[in-house]
Parts: C-alpha cells; structure tokens; sequence
C-alpha cells in the first residue's frame, strides 16, 4: 500500500493503481449498486480533460512538459488502455466529484509516470492544480454528459432508421395480404397486414425525427463556468477557447452557454432527452407485444406471422418455442421507462445552485441509451428482418370473422347487419353464406362487396 494525503488526512491506497486517495474514499464510501462509472462518460470526461489542458497550454497557464504528459496519458486512457483503473460506482453523493476526481488521478498518475516519477507523488503532476485547473466537478461533469448523450443519440437515430427500413420492407412484401383487424383485442374491420408494418414504421419514423433533432438540445455546454456557473478562478480566454478546441476534438457542434449558471443549476434537457426516449420505448413495446399477440400458437392462437425460431422455450414443454427477441426488447423499454421516473425525480431534487443527484441521471440516461441503441438492432436483425407472414391464418380468421357484417351496413343499414352477425355466430356460418341464402343482395353486389 502507499499512503498519500488530502484534506482529510493520511488514507491508504494499494500499491500500483493509477487512482488516488480521493477514488480509494469513494470506492469505499460508495459501494452500493456495484456497476462502475459507464466508460462513455468516463472517454467524455477524458475528451473535456484533453480539451482544458490543450487550451491552458496554448494559453502558457501549464508548463508545457506536463500539458504533453497529460495530453499523451488523455489519449491513452481514450484508447480504452487504462479501464480498469475507473473503479467509482455509478451511484455517488458529491454530484460526481468523485467521478471526476478518479479521472483527475489517473491522468496525474499516468502524466506522473510519462515523467519518470513515481505514482502518488503529486508534486510533479497534481490531479488538482494542474488537471483540474480552472475547473469544478460542476462543469466539468454536465458538460461531459452531454457530450456522451450526443455520441449515443447519434447511434440511436441510426439505428432507428434502419428499423424504419425494414419495417417498410415487411410493409411493401405484405402488401397483398388480407388479416382481420382488431379493436380492443376484438374482431374489426379488415385491414392489410402491410398496413399493420407501414404504421409501426410511421411510428418509428417519429421517435427516429425526435432523436435526431434532441442532439440540438444537448450541445450547449457550462465547461468554463466552474462551480456555480459564474467562472470564478477561471482566465476568461479560456472560458471561451475551450469549448472551440473540445467542439475540435469531439466533431460536436458545441457552444458555450449563454448563461453557464442556468445549465449549472438545471437538469431539465436531460429530462427532455429521457422523455423522447421513454416515447420510443413504448412504441418499440407496443409493437414488440404485437407481433407476439400475431404469432401466438402456432395451434391455439392467431399465428399470421411465424418469428423466427431462436432457441428451445420451455424446460418441461417439448416443442414449446418462445418469441424470446420481443420479450427481450419488451423488457428494455420498461427499463428505460423506469429510468425516466429516476431521472424526472433526480432533476427536480436539485437545490439552488447544483444538482447533486447528477450522477443517477447519468447512469440511467446513458443506460436507457445504451438499452435503445442495443434492442433496436437485435429487434430488426433477430425479428423483423426474419419473420414471415401466414397468409392462411390470415385469410382463415377474416372469413370465420363476423367483421364484414360493417360492409353490409350502407346496403342493409347497421341494426340489420347486426342481426347478421348476431346470426353468424349462433350457427357457425359466415356473413357472405348468410346473405346469399337469404338472398339479401343481388349475387353481383355481393360478389362486389367480398372481394374488395
């Protein structure tokens, strides 16, 4: 072990690690969920850092030998080189300082060791003076996450737009097949199962559009403000030239808050973000539940469409074969729809100027992210791009249907097509054998009306 020092006193931290005395308190304060920091806000925090030293660099606020150290060890820790020494959990008081501090450390230690120094020895490299200069957990840590959202949003569009796709793939090459609608989980009107995919499609259509447009919402960044958002301690040249060299180093269209203490203080664009996601989540298990209601069976419920067989359903059950990749997708919808209720409830809990419970908005935000950007690829690659249609179930169900009775009423008027269908159902016959029994209609008018 090596003992290193803070304001608290003498702490200490096993012997070797790239972390410091402020992550050994947090691993030891904060281990309740057991789910580390996620990497992308860790690359994002690392992005921010590179973007602060490059600018006090070029501003002569760092001696230029360890600004290169720092810049060398930010590059390294992007390359994924150095995972395993992020160690904070996911959920911590401290609104991310603790986040934020492993970060500061591991740079330091890595800057440390580029320098030939020795690990925890911070007077050649300080994880406060020189990596977090000019900075505060408060603007560092926001401005990360948003940088963050926008890398995984960006992925998400994308993955929405190749569901859309293969949604109006299905909609085309169903085009002339003919299923019973249902309203209320009851007989309706006829419809095309085309129809059914061209909607799902429509849908997806939004919540693609939404998602693509929210990274609007997400770019403004408080890096520069510090602690409350007023920028104390920080040189005004660098307020304002670090969010061009992180705009540089990200590909983000970012630009400095107007008004740094209102994104300081205030979460509502996450909760924004949050609720476009929850949006796509119950489209995604809407039609996930759908399509499990229309391949049910294959014997004992609608069967029009067959999913794609993917593994054995049942331990005691022989031949049972479930629609496990819905259900999948099903279940994370519900998850990032109860990670909206955290993060609503995270953001207005904040007081005056900070909100400490930043690092659950993080956490779900970027889980529900990460959930989105995983189930939409495997719903299209491992279901609709697989399923096929069941054309004689669907015809099956819309002739044994007392539905077409509706076609009836401009002709017979609604309270005669009632008893129709009344009728139907008692003796097992269809609506079309009832009507030209009773000979209703003309055989024409008849002939017409069925085959539309």
């Amino acid at each position: 072990m090596r003992i290193e020092h803070d304001t608290l006193g003498d702490h200490a931290v096993p012997e070797g690690v790239l972390y410091g005395i402020h992550t050994q308190r947090a691993v030891e304060n904060f281990a309740v969920s057991g789910r580390r920091v996620c990497p992308d806000l860790i690359r994002a925090i690392t992005l921010v850092k590179k973007a602060c030293t490059c600018t006090h660099k070029e501003l002569n606020a760092l001696p230029p030998v360890i600004a290169d150290a720092l810049i060398a060890a930010c590059d390294e820790v992007l390359e994924g080189l150095h995972d395993e020494a992020f160690v904070t959990d996911a959920l911590q008081g401290g609104a991310g300082t603790s986040t934020n501090m492993n970060v500061n450390e591991v740079l330091a230690n890595l800057a440390i060791q580029k320098l030939g120094g020795t690990l925890g020895d911070y007077t050649c490299v300080s994880p406060l003076d020189h990596v977090n200069r000019g900075q505060s957990t408060n603007d560092v840590y926001p401005s990360a996450l948003r940088i963050a959202a926008i890398y995984r949003t960006r992925e998400l569009a994308d993955a929405l737009a190749k569901l859309q796709e293969s949604l109006q793939k299905k909609e085309q090459a169903f085009a002339d097949i003919r299923k019973l609608g249902r309203t209320q989980l009851m007989d309706a009107i006829p419809i095309g199962l085309g129809q059914e995919f061209g909607a799902y499609a429509q849908a997806i259509a939004r919540d693609r559009w939404r998602i693509y447009k929210v990274e609007e919402r997400l770019r403004q960044i408080n890096l520069g403000g510090t602690a409350v958002g007023t920028g104390v301690v920080a040189d005004r040249r660098y307020a304002y030239r670090v969010a061009e060299i992180l705009r540089e180093l990200t590909g983000i269209g970012l630009s400095r808050a107007e008004y740094p203490m209102d994104l300081t203080q205030n979460c509502d664009v996450f909760v924004e973000v949050s609720g476009l996601l929850k949006a796509c989540a119950v489209n995604l298990l809407k039609i996930a539940n759908d399509l499990r209601l229309m391949n049910s069976g294959p014997r004992g419920g609608f069967g029009e469409i067959r999913l794609e067989a993917r593994q054995v359903g049942s331990s005691i059950m022989p031949g049972k074969v479930n629609p496990v990749i819905p259900e999948c997708v099903a279940q994370c919808a519900m998850q990032t729809i109860a990670n909206d209720t955290a993060i609503t409830l995270a953001a207005s809990n904040g007081q005056l100027e900070l909100n400490a419970f930043l690092p659950l908005i993080a956490d779900a935000l970027l889980d529900s992210l990460d959930l989105l950007c995983n189930a939409v690829t495997r719903f299209r690659t491992a279901c609709i791009d697989t399923l096929e249609a069941n054309p004689v179930a669907c015809a099956f169900h819309l002739q044994a249907s007392t539905a077409p009775a509706f076609l009836l009423v401009p002709h017979l008027g609604y309270d005669a097509a009632a008893v129709l269908a009344k009728e139907a159902l008692e003796t097992g016959q269809s609506i079309r054998q009832l009507v030209a029994e009773k000979q209703l209609l003309p055989s024409e008018t008849l002939e017409r009306l069925f085959t539309l």
